[in-house]
């Protein structure tokens, strides 16, 4: 799985501490930035192969990159697989090879041996249980109430099916706004020249943006313990789901029951469908700052065109050259750091608030609160599976020093205002702490706050007197008219 957004450099990497800290290799190069080391510019490889395109040989040769390391036997379904691409007209990514690729990574299992398994029916009658548990659990510290609908229990199969329509509406913006940056850069008279083949690299791209995409989502599936690990509402509405094969592997080294271990991933759960489900502008506030992100991915083209313009047809290995030199790296523009900095710091509020109202649910009656809710945030901050899969697929990192933050924020809220004057925050989004207010949650928790409601109040009100007297006018021109 690449590194990097689509093959292309992440973003400069924002310094913990203002103009104190240094952007990590400013020279954009290596490994670090743009993921590839040099050798693959869009870090795509073929599924069952033992290297990618860029890997030993193939800067000389792409096509021994390819097919020169594969047994005979896999060589029919690497063709079979080419024609796949070649034949793709859809939209920017390939989701049906996505499925395949994500299904097939699942299929192999996990690097420690453990292979994917249907759940059986004491598992789902646990995961029903705990999920029903937490939810009482949590009436009690949040205004809230609940979201969850029902409680399932899935494979790690079933999870890639139910969370694929939630991706797609994730990645498919930045794929968009990628591929038409790269199709930008060849002058109109070439693009009409060049019909068939930029119909042809298209086709290619969207299998190939469906490759990485289904690789990574596949890797996450042997990872994630729900449907929300990542901040965000992947699965369907009203359906709090556990992995119990992943929520058995997270637990088996912490010397914790397991019916401890399910139930505090179950708080987390059913206190993230809360969220989602109660407070209706986040989804979108949360899936727009995406598109924002992608709307502002500019690609420099003058490297490009001074390839070009330089290129000696005999030898085109020229041009590899240069896009191993990464002309395609995004331009790290004002509006991606303006919408990575909105992503962030919502990811961080909705995590902070969940990792609060757990622990408020869960200290006095589990045992091992302090200790799972020390080792899931652990998990985030040595680069767990939402920090990796947004780097990869968006260019996101979620920071946890920025999530411990909003968890402190949330308490301090808790303390100062209760639990309805905590949870009102989310009644408008104006109303939400700021990245600034992370920096300083006592001035926040103090300091005077507008009540949206009552202003939605008074406009909602105003609008009803208008119509009725929008109404009673014309109701005085039918008796004049009569």
């Amino acid at each position: 799985m690449s590194d990097t957004p689509f093959g292309f450099g992440l973003p400069p990497e924002e310094p913990e501490h203002g103009d104190e800290g240094k952007k990590k290799d400013p020279a954009g190069g290596g490994q670090g930035s743009g993921g590839q080391g040099g050798g693959n510019p869009f870090g795509f490889g073929f599924p069952g192969m033992g290297m990618s395109m860029g890997g030993p040989g193939g800067a000389d040769n792409p096509f021994a990159a390819m097919f020169g390391s594969m047994n005979p036997q896999d060589l029919g379904a690497a063709f079979q697989q080419l024609g796949q691409m070649l034949s793709y007209e859809g939209g920017p990514v390939n989701w049906e090879m996505a499925k395949q690729i994500a299904r097939q990574v699942v299929a192999q299992g996990t690097p420690d041996g453990a292979k994917d398994e249907s759940v059986g029916p004491a598992e789902k009658a646990a995961v029903e249980e705990a999920v029903r548990l937490a939810d009482l659990w949590l009436d009690q510290v949040t205004s809230l109430p609940s979201g969850a609908g029902t409680a399932v229990a899935w494979s790690r199969a079933e999870w890639v099916e139910a969370t694929l329509p939630a991706w797609q509406q994730l990645v498919d913006p930045v794929a968009e706004r990628v591929g038409a940056a790269m199709g930008d850069v060849l002058p109109e008279e070439m693009q009409a020249m060049a019909g068939p083949l930029i119909g042809m690299m298209r086709s290619m791209g969207g299998a190939m943006f469906g490759q990485q995409i289904g690789q990574a989502v596949g890797v996450l599936a042997g990872e994630v313990v729900g449907s929300t690990d990542v901040g965000l509402p992947l699965g369907p509405a009203g359906k709090a789901a556990l992995l119990p094969l992943n929520v058995a592997a997270f637990g088996k080294d912490l010397g914790v029951p397991s019916d401890e271990v399910r139930l505090y991933l179950a708080l987390r759960e059913a206190a993230h469908q809360r969220l989602f489900a109660h407070v209706p502008w986040l989804r979108s506030h949360l899936f727009g700052a995406v598109e924002g992100y992608a709307r502002g991915i500019k690609v420099d083209t003058s490297k490009l065109e001074e390839a070009v313009g330089q290129l000696d047809p005999s030898h085109p290995e020229q041009l590899q050259e240069a896009l191993q030199q990464g002309m395609f790296q995004p331009e790290d523009t004002p509006e991606q750091k303006a919408a990575l900095a909105r992503l962030e710091t919502a990811l961080a509020l909705v995590e902070g608030w969940v990792d609060a109202v757990v622990h408020e649910a869960a200290k006095s009656r589990l045992t091992s609160a302090d200790a799972l809710r020390e080792t899931l945030r652990r998990r985030r901050a040595t680069g767990g599976p939402a920090e990796q899969t947004f780097a990869t697929l968006i260019g996101l990192q979620l920071r946890p020093r920025r999530l411990r933050d909003a968890a402190r924020l949330w308490a301090s809220l808790t303390d100062a205002r209760g639990v309805d004057g905590r949870d009102g925050l989310w009644e408008h989004p104006d109303m939400l702490p700021t990245a600034t207010d992370l920096d300083d949650p006592d001035g926040f928790v103090h300091r005077e706050h507008l009540d949206f409601s009552e202003l939605d109040k008074m406009l909602g009100e105003a609008a009803e007197g208008r119509s009725e007297g929008d109404g009673d006018g014309d109701e005085g021109k039918d008796d004049t008219q009569k």
